[in-house]
């Protein structure tokens, strides 16, 4: 099995591609080794000193880290991720799949707006993001205020460039296309 590595905007995260679907079902991400309970490979993962998140893609496993060098840590995140593919253990335990996003009940003009963010996040940002080893999800809308709440997750999760990309690049997209957004904030 050969396992390619790729870096991603931030420093302490890199991106691992084993070459076939690891969550097809939908992102995961886990940010302790209390959350990693259902996953045998975020186990093994966090027992690596240093590993402080997990993020799983559809065909990647975005790995961060704090307080160690990558050339110290990669090795064994590399031995961890090969050995969980080949042993054939599924990467959730049964009964854990991963979480959906409740999207809230909105009703009339604010339903029809939360429909064209989730549209443009889904279509636009999303398969972006998750090429840096990350995932941007829709929170909430304020309508009141006209702020939009996205929760990032993966290798945008602390990333120094994460707000330049929320204000620069989200928020002018989301404001072109839906001009009711007045601002887009971190949830």
């Amino acid at each position: 099995m050969f396992i390619q590595t790729e870096d991603t905007p931030n420093p302490d995260t890199l991106k691992f591609l084993p070459g076939q679907d690891v969550s097809p079902a939908g992102p995961v991400d886990l940010r302790s080794e209390a959350e990693a309970e259902a996953s045998p490979l975020a186990q093994r993962l966090f027992r690596i000193k240093g590993v402080n998140g997990v993020f799983y893609g559809s065909d990647f496993i975005a790995v961060s880290k704090s307080g160690v060098e990558w050339q110290h840590i990669k090795p064994a995140v590399l031995g961890a991720i090969m050995e969980h593919f080949s042993s054939g253990v599924p990467l959730l335990a049964d009964g854990a799949a991963p979480k959906g996003d409740d999207h809230g009940a909105y009703e009339g003009e604010d339903a029809e707006i939360v429909e064209q963010i989730i549209e443009l996040l889904d279509t636009r940002v999303r398969p972006a993001v998750a090429n840096d080893g990350g995932d941007i999800t829709f929170k909430r809308w304020d309508a009141r205020s006209g702020t939009v709440f996205l929760h990032m997750r993966g290798s945008c999760q602390g990333c120094p460039s994460s707000t330049a990309t929320l204000k620069s690049g989200i928020e002018r997209l989301l404001k072109h296309y839906v001009p009711e957004v007045v601002a887009v904030e971190a949830a």
